[in-house]
Order: structure tokens, then C-alpha cells, then sequence
């Protein structure tokens, strides 16, 4: 039997440099433009596009099978997708899975974000790590009618992520309490009754499964939206602190998030912890400072290695910033880095229970090997206490 004819490429990719990809689309039509950045994990596509820190880019899955387990409202990190588009190497199959409540496409489709499919993700993945995450325009259109030197110009006008505030727009827009916590077999969620500690979350895009942590970890969960006052966090009169994942430029958020850390550090003695643009927030406050990538990290297989005990833990990364650990003022110590690169994935004050990390110990792919970061704030708050 002879080979079928090509199908005529429907969707287009377009780089920055002038470089173009055709493949198949599918999800929402139309165009977007951000970073384009990759991710090797394996598993865990839902929670990547649905992450807010995601926001502003467009991420290539390195691992060719996605959509094959569906989508399920309980894997959602927030409401909808936040990442700009998806582009991957097949084109995603059925769903086969129990959990699954929607096919991939059509809730793409529904929650309006773009997908390419039948692209060499191994000659992107390579290009973006030798030359660095590029501006990209996505388009899909089902006639095939692409304007590629408006694509590229897109790309090439896109302003970038260095100095944008992105956090201002996936925080919520109200206070809100939290009591769910981790799903577990057979019950999946369920409610945290008899919580000891009072935790004021701020969210710079926070993902649910830190505050389900938070949850199962015995806190009383208040989230407060990215521009909170020093002053509206302490209303609550908190146990503890936490300084949520989000997007964008940490030094642009930092225009008015380290003010307000920079009080509570000053003023109190309250345990904060905080996790990948919170831990970035964290280094800002305390003096430090934080550069743009080359490509960042994206995947579910970092190594880390807590420099007290020497225990490597295998991570979910998600970030295009870093703290530059030169740059952290005496006091304030180094406690994780990458095995990757050697950047900085935590930091501590010394004498005091101020501490965060860049990776993201709520998405234990290796299963659990970063859970004690929740179990060592709820300890930090249960001594403060003198319980």
C-alpha cells in the first residue's frame, strides 16, 4: 500500500533568529508570542501548563507521549492553563487512564491555548540549550494560511521576561482560606480538621498542591494576594510566612514584595519559607541578587544536594531566573545547589528559621524526597510556640 500524501501543516512555530517549524495543530486557533522554553519530565503535563509560573512562555515537552493519560480536574495546579502554548513531538493519542475526565485537545481547545504537534523536539531542545530560551510566535490555523514574516517580527518585538511583572497577573484577587490537603489512595483529597499552626501564604502564583502541603503539614492556610502589605499579613496575626512559586522577573516583582518581607524579617521573629520566585523574593529581601538564565531549569529530574547533610534529592524545577549565590550578604548561607550547574537552590539565615529553596519539593518526583521542607516550617512554628 502506497504512503499517504502529507497533511498540510496547520500550525507554525516561529523563532526569533527566522527559524521555522510546520507541524499539526491543535487546541485553541490563533497566535501567541512568549519564551519559549523545554521540559523533560515525563509525566505531569496538566500541572505544567496549569502552573503559573509557566506564564509568558511556551514549553516543549522533550518527552514524546502527551496527552496519553487525558486530563482530570483534581491535576490542575490553578483554574485554567497558564503557560502561553504547548508544542510536542507526536500527536497526542487518546486518553487511557481512569482518572481521565477530558481528552487533551479539547480541553486545550476549551481553556483556549495553543498546541503544535510533529515537531523535531530534539533539534528545539538542542537549539534552545546552545543559544538560549528564544522569543517565539505560535500560530495554529486549521486552513494552513501562515504570515511567517509577521510571525518572526512577533517574535522578534516580544519584549521578553526581564523586567516583567507577572505575578501581579495569576495572584488571586481576594484572600481566600485553604484546608485541602494531598491526595492519597483511596480517599483522594481530603480536608485538614485539626490544623496547628496559622500560616499567611502570599501568592505570586502559588500551585495548589504547595498549599494542599502546607495543609497536610498541619497549617491553617490564609492566602493573600502578591501585593500584600506587611501590615495585611500581620492582621492575621500568622504562626509563619510562606512566599509562594510564580513567574516573570523576580527583581521587577520585588519592587513591592521585598518592602513588605523586608518588614516582617525586621519586625518579628516569625518562621518564612519560601519556594522558587517566593525563595528568589526571599534573597532580594535579605540583600541578594538574581540573573536571567541561559535556558533555565524545566523538568522533574533535577538533582539537588543539601550541603548540611549531603543528601541529594531528585527535584521538579521551574525556573528562567537564579539567585547569584556570590552575591548573598554575610548571615545569610547557601544550603542547596543544582549537580546540573551549581546555581543556587537555597538559602538560609543563619540563627533563624528564614529559609527557601528554588526547586519546587511539592511535586516529589522522586517520590517524596523534599516533603521535609513542610514538616521543618510546621517545626519552626511548633518551637516558636514552645509546643
Amino acid at each position: 500500500m502506497a504512503d499517504t500524501a502529507p497533511s498540510t501543516p496547520t500550525a507554525c512555530l516561529a523563532l526569533a533568529d527566522g527559524t521555522i517549524f510546520y507541524g499539526m495543530g491543535f487546541g485553541a486557533t490563533g497566535r501567541c508570542v512568549a519564551e519559549l522554553c523545554f521540559n523533560t519530565a515525563m509525566t505531569g503535563y496538566q500541572e505544567i501548563m496549569t502552573d503559573p509560573s509557566y506564564a509568558g512562555q511556551i514549553v516543549t515537552f522533550t518527552f514524546p507521549h502527551i496527552g496519553n493519560t487525558g486530563v482530570t480536574p483534581e491535576d490542575d495546579e490553578t483554574a485554567d492553563p497558564v503557560a502561553a502554548g504547548m508544542v510536542v513531538k507526536w500527536d497526542p493519542t487518546l486518553a487511557s487512564n481512569w482518572r481521565a475526565t477530558e481528552e487533551l485537545k479539547a480541553w486545550l481547545t476549551r481553556t483556549g491555548r495553543i498546541a503544535i504537534g510533529g515537531i523535531d523536539t530534539r533539534r528545539l531542545t538542542r537549539a534552545i540549550r546552545q543559544q538560549g530560551a528564544p522569543h517565539a510566535a505560535l500560530a495554529h490555523d486549521p486552513e494552513g494560511n501562515f504570515d511567517v514574516e509577521a510571525l518572526v517580527a512577533a517574535a522578534r518585538e516580544w519584549s521578553g521576561l526581564e523586567g516583567l511583572d507577572l505575578a501581579k497577573d495569576v495572584t488571586c484577587a481576594q484572600s481566600y482560606r485553604w484546608d485541602e490537603m494531598r491526595w492519597a489512595w483511596p480517599e483522594g483529597y481530603s480536608r485538614q480538621k485539626a490544623p496547628k499552626h496559622k500560616v499567611v501564604a502570599v501568592d505570586y502564583g502559588a500551585k495548589r498542591n504547595i498549599l494542599r502541603c502546607l495543609a497536610s503539614a498541619g497549617c491553617d492556610v490564609t492566602v493573600l494576594p502578591a501585593t500584600a502589605t506587611a501590615e495585611e499579613v500581620l492582621a492575621h496575626n500568622p504562626d509563619g510566612v510562606f512566599l509562594s512559586n510564580g513567574p516573570g522577573d523576580p527583581a521587577a516583582t520585588g519592587e513591592y514584595a521585598v518592602p513588605m518581607i523586608k518588614t516582617i524579617l525586621d519586625t518579628t521573629d516569625l518562621p518564612v519559607f519560601g519556594i522558587c520566585l517566593g525563595h528568589q523574593m526571599l534573597a532580594l529581601a535579605l540583600g541578594g541578587k538574581t540573573v536571567k538564565m541561559n535556558h533555565g531549569h524545566h523538568g522533574a529530574n533535577h538533582p539537588v544536594k543539601e550541603h548540611s547533610t549531603g543528601k541529594v534529592e531528585i527535584t521538579s524545577m521551574n525556573h528562567g531566573f537564579a539567585v547569584d549565590a556570590q552575591s548573598l550578604p554575610k548571615g545569610v548561607e547557601e544550603t542547596h545547589i543544582s549537580l546540573f550547574d551549581g546555581s543556587n537552590c537555597g538559602i538560609a539565615v543563619t540563627g533563624r528559621p528564614v529559609y527557601s529553596v528554588q526547586h519546587h519539593p511539592e511535586a516529589s518526583p522522586g517520590p517524596q524526597d523534599s516533603f521535609y521542607l513542610f514538616e521543618r516550617f510546621a517545626d519552626a512554628m511548633a518551637e516558636r510556640k514552645g509546643a
